[in-house]
Formats: structure tokens, sequence, C-alpha cells
């Protein structure tokens, strides 16, 4: 017999996880609010359920990926939710981007009743979703992570076991993080390029084949201040002197960046913290400090 999965959420990740999860043989029943999503899901050959309760009989897993905390909330703890309706050592993946604190609290009260959970979120895009190559970065003991792993093999071509419960949802929402800033950061660059007269397609080009168009995190980090070595390719009082520029010529062509006047504060203290002649990416030492975590000062 297959495994028997209640899927809560049918949204644009949900309803095409489902999807595939229905396709590899999983005998999945979907509950969500909107019976449109449930029709979608009957269709790539799961169950529609009228109920998380109904969708729950005989599941030995349950998956819940909801749009915020009260929502994820209400339909774990909630009356009729998962807590009510599913066995004990039943296991929960809890894939929703919400508040790491949520995902504890609720974790905590599912042991209590003997109910499995592991926060895991999942990383990329609707497209993804759609064509079953999400990334998941899951939080939890590590035989829950090889217990699901076949199920996340469904809708993921990688899975990530993070650490213990509560480091998948606070990677997730890390990510974010730097996603989001980055966004407000290429449309701050690309507004600074056309405002200047650049031609748009030009200006990707060049930004799509160097440094800064690729991200930091996939060259510069990795080779320099996460393998322990500062010694500068561009130190950071250069970068201070790169950012002010970069501000100046905002001012002239009137387009507001307001990442830069902060960033270039934080560039301005390397000195103070003897890091203006280390690498740029000692930037992390800087930030760490700030935050209490003390990295040694650079070598001379």
């Amino acid at each position: 017999m297959s495994r028997r999965i209640a899927f809560i959420g049918l949204g644009t990740m949900g309803g095409p996880m489902a999807a595939h999860l229905a396709q590899a043989g999983f005998d999945l029943r979907g509950h969500d609010i909107d019976p449109g999503k449930g029709a979608a899901l009957a269709k790539a050959g799961g169950t529609s359920c009228a109920s998380i309760a109904e969708a729950c009989e005989g599941a030995d897993m349950a998956i819940t990926i909801l749009p915020r905390d009260e929502h994820v909330r209400d339909a774990v703890l909630g009356p009729g939710g998962l807590l009510a309706n599913l066995a004990r050592d039943c296991l929960v993946l809890e894939m929703s981007t919400i508040l790491p604190k949520t995902s504890l609290d609720i974790a905590g009260r599912l042991a209590e009743a003997g109910i499995r959970m592991l926060d895991a979120p999942v990383g990329r895009t609707p497209h993804d979703a759609r064509q079953g190559t999400l990334l998941v970065m899951a939080g939890g003991a590590v035989d829950d992570f090889e217990d699901a792993r076949p199920v996340f093999a469904a809708f993921s071509d990688k899975a990530i076991h993070m650490g213990p419960q509560g480091s998948g949802i606070r990677m997730k929402v890390a990510n974010n993080y730097m996603s989001m800033v980055s966004m407000v950061l290429t449309a701050e660059t690309l507004a600074l390029t056309r405002k200047a007269g650049i031609d748009t397609a030009k200006a990707v080009e060049v930004l799509q084949n160097t440094v800064a168009g690729r991200g930091q995190i996939n060259v510069n980090f990795p080779r320099k201040v996460l393998a322990g070595d500062i010694t500068p390719d561009f130190p950071l009082h250069l970068g201070e002197k790169d950012i002010s520029l970069g501000l100046s010529l905002g001012r002239d062509m009137a387009v507001p960046l307001f990442l830069g006047a902060p960033a270039r504060e934080l560039f301005g203290l390397a000195p103070g913290m003897g890091l203006e002649n280390a690498d740029c990416t000692a930037m992390l030492h800087l930030i760490e400090r700030l935050s209490g975590a003390g990295h040694p000062p650079a070598e001379e």
C-alpha cells in the first residue's frame, strides 16, 4: 500500500507539489479552502477532501504549506486541524514560510501528542514547483528527514537537512531576507543605469558577466572570508570609496539609492575595527562584531 499523505494548502506552490506527489504514486488527499484547487488536484490523480479531518483519515504523513502564521496555527492546532485528527507517530512536514517561533511552538505542541514534525520550507520559484525542481531546507530529527526523503524527491531536486528543529525555517527566512534586499539592490542599480542613459540590455549583459551580477555568495565569499582568507583582493576602504562614487552618481541623476547610504556607514566603521585593509568580504566579520560575535582584528 502506498503512503497516504494529507496535503493542506493547494495554492501556487502547494498545488503543483501535491500534483507531483499524486503522480509519483502516493495516496494523496488534499484540502484547500478554495474548492477549485481541490478539483485541480483530483485531475492530477489525487483526492480532493472537503475538510482537514477528511484528508487526515488513515494518513501517516501530513504536509502544510499556507500563506501566514495564523493559517498554519489554525490548520495544525485549531478545531478540526491536524493535531485533532492525526494518529501518534505521524510525521508533519510544515513547509510554510512563517516566523521561526511559530514553527517551534507548533512543533512543541505536536510533540506533546506524539506527532513528529520537520520544519521544511521550500526555496525557488512557482516554475520550479511546476517542474518538480524545488529546494527543501529541513530542520528536525535526522531519522525524520530520512523518512521524508522519498516525499521530497517527488517535487524537489535538492533536499538539505539543516540541523535541529527550527533550522529549516530560520534558513528560509535568512534566504528570503537576502533575496528581497537583493531585489531592491538590483532595482536601484538598473534605475541608476537607465537614468544615466545606458542601454538596459547592455547594462544587463555587463552585470551578468561580473561578480556584482553573479552574486557575492557564489564567487567572492566562498573563496575569501569563508575560506579564512581576508587578505585584500579588494579592500574595505576602497569599497567605501566605490559606494560613495555610486551615491554621488545617484544624486547627479536624481535616483534615490536607499541601500547605499547605510552600506557606506558600515564600510566607514572598518578603520575603527582595524579592518580597512582587509578584503571586502571581511564585511562579514564587521557585521558579526557588531552583533557580538567578536571576530579578531585583521592581521597586519
